[in-house]
């Protein structure tokens, strides 16, 4: 079996998408979707570029993330109260509702990935995988700043 870190994780990222699908069949959203409503619910008025940083996406397609959303009638885009060229977003009462159906089951995902592991493993894998995701993040905003320069 290859056992690379790169190779495992990005399985277990399948798994993980495969299962919200699966779980959420009924209501033609992707995880990425689901992130981005939480964070547009969670900081209205959010504009791409933080709402991309918010949820670790890449900034260039998460404009097709906001489009599909917006399409779907679940956010709303307006003109920005400080910059009239930055689009602020706001979450829909649809979106809203969506949200609350959803929600719930985005436990039912976790069980399902993380059912061969006991209790102490679960809370010590996502322990770790918090680890790795701060220090990405450093990793990246330190790349940030190093582009700016």
């Amino acid at each position: 079996m290859y056992v690379q870190p790169g190779y495992l994780l990005r399985r277990m990222h399948q798994i993980a998408t495969a299962t919200f699908s699966a779980v959420n069949s009924d209501c033609d959203i992707t995880a990425v979707q689901f992130a981005s409503l939480l964070a547009i619910r969670d900081k209205p008025g959010i504009d791409a570029t933080r709402l991309a940083e918010a949820i670790r996406f890449d900034r260039t397609t998460i404009g097709h993330v906001i489009g599909r959303l917006e399409q779907k009638g679940l956010i709303v885009r307006t003109e920005g109260s400080l910059d009239k060229r930055t689009k602020e977003l706001q979450i829909t009462v649809k979106g809203s509702e969506l949200l609350e159906e959803i929600g719930p089951r985005v436990q039912q995902v976790s069980d399902t990935v993380l059912a061969p592991l006991s209790e102490p493993e679960k809370s010590e894998f996502l322990r770790i995988l918090r680890v790795l995701d701060n220090h990405a993040s450093k990793v990246a905003r330190s790349a940030d700043t190093m582009d700016d320069g």
